[in-house]
C-alpha cells in the first residue's frame, strides 16, 4: 500500500462563538486552514496544523478536539503567556455571515518568533504538502511573511507542494495593494492555487474568471481553481457547476470544505474536473448544517 501523503496546514486556528437557537452563543472552534484540515483527516489524509497557541485550558480544550478529529497537532506552539484568538459569527436568515474579531494578541501571529519556531518549521519543511491562505500571511508581521514565504521554498526544495487559498479579507490589511504584494509573493512559490473571484474582484485587480485564473498563473503548469460561488468554479478552462443545489442554512467555512474535497481528490489521483466535483459536494454538505466544521454525519461526502 502506498504511503499517504503527509499534509501540514499553516495558519490561524480560533475559538468560534456562535448564536444558539435561544439567546446564548455556543463555543466552538474554527479558522480557514482549520476548517480545511478536518475536513481533509475526515476523508483519511494524514494531515498536521503548523501554529501557535497558548499554554491555557482553552488551548488544550482546542488541541483535544483536533486530535479527536484527527489532526496531528504536534506542530502546534504552546507558547506561555499567549492566548488564542476568539470571534463571534452570526448569520442572517439567508445564511449570510457576520464576524467580530479579538484576536490582535493571539499566539498565532508571532508563531515565527517563539523558541520552538525554528523546530516547527524544520519538521513542516518535510511535508509532502503544505496548505496555507491569505488570511495566514495577513495575520503575521511583515518578518512572519518573510519566513512563511522562506518555509515554502523549503518544501519545494524538498520535493514538497504547495497549495495557497486567495482568502481575502479587507479589514486584515491596511490596504488592498499591500494584500496584492504578498498574494503575489505567494503565487509564485505555489503549484496549487485556490482563488475566489468575489475576493480577486474586491482586490480590484480582476474582471472574470479567467483573468483571475490567468493571473494566479493557469496555463503555466500550476493547478489553479476559481472559485465562483453559486456558480460553481472554473478549471482547466472549464466551469464546473455545482452538482446539487442545498439549502443554505450556514454559508461559513463553504470555501474551506471545497479546498479540502478538491485537495483530497487531487492527492487521490482525481482530474481537477473530478476533483472540483467532489468539492463542490463537500461544500454543499457544510453549507446545509450550522457551524464553519458541522458534525460529521451519515450524509457526508468524505467516501
Amino acid at each position: 500500500m502506498a504511503t499517504k501523503a503527509t499534509i501540514t496546514v499553516i495558519g490561524e486556528a480560533m475559538l468560534e462563538l456562535s448564536r444558539s437557537e435561544g439567546d446564548g452563543w455556543n463555543l466552538r472552534y474554527g479558522g480557514d486552514v482549520i476548517n480545511t484540515a478536518i475536513h481533509l483527516a475526515r476523508a483519511g489524509d494524514r494531515v498536521r496544523l503548523a501554529s501557535a497557541l497558548g499554554a491555557d485550558p482553552m488551548s488544550a480544550q482546542l488541541l483535544g478536539q483536533w486530535e479527536a478529529e484527527g489532526v496531528d497537532t504536534s506542530l502546534v506552539i504552546a507558547a506561555q503567556g499567549r492566548l488564542p484568538g476568539l470571534y463571534a459569527i452570526e448569520t442572517d436568515a439567508t445564511g449570510e455571515r457576520s464576524f467580530h474579531y479579538w484576536r490582535s494578541e493571539a499566539a498565532a501571529r508571532r508563531m515565527f518568533e517563539f523558541h520552538e519556531s525554528a523546530a516547527m518549521v524544520a519538521k513542516a519543511a518535510q511535508s509532502d504538502l503544505l496548505y496555507f491562505s491569505l488570511i495566514t500571511l495577513a495575520i503575521l508581521p511583515d518578518a512572519g511573511r518573510e519566513a512563511l514565504l522562506d518555509l515554502c521554498a523549503q518544501v519545494r526544495a524538498h520535493g514538497g507542494k504547495i497549495a495557497f487559498d486567495g482568502n481575502y479579507r479587507a479589514r486584515l490589511w491596511n490596504d488592498a495593494a499591500t494584500a496584492r504584494h504578498w498574494r503575489d509573493r505567494a503565487i509564485t512559490v505555489s503549484d496549487m492555487g485556490l482563488p475566489t473571484l468575489a475576493d480577486e474582484v474586491e482586490m480590484g485587480e480582476a474582471d472574470d474568471a479567467l483573468d483571475a485564473a490567468t493571473r494566479w498563473g493557469a496555463g503555466e503548469g500550476k493547478d489553479v481553481v476559481v472559485k465562483l460561488g453559486g456558480d460553481g468554479c472554473l478549471v482547466a478552462g472549464e466551469v464546473v457547476a455545482i452538482p446539487q443545489r442545498v439549502d443554505v442554512i450556514d454559508s461559513s467555512g463553504a470555501g474551506d470544505a471545497f479546498n479540502g474535497g478538491y485537495l483530497h481528490a487531487r492527492l487521490a489521483g482525481a482530474s481537477p474536473r473530478d476533483a472540483a466535483l467532489a468539492g463542490h459536494r463537500l461544500a454543499g454538505w457544510n453549507i446545509g448544517r450550522r457551524g464553519a466544521i458541522p458534525a460529521r454525519d451519515a450524509d457526508a461526502p468524505y467516501g
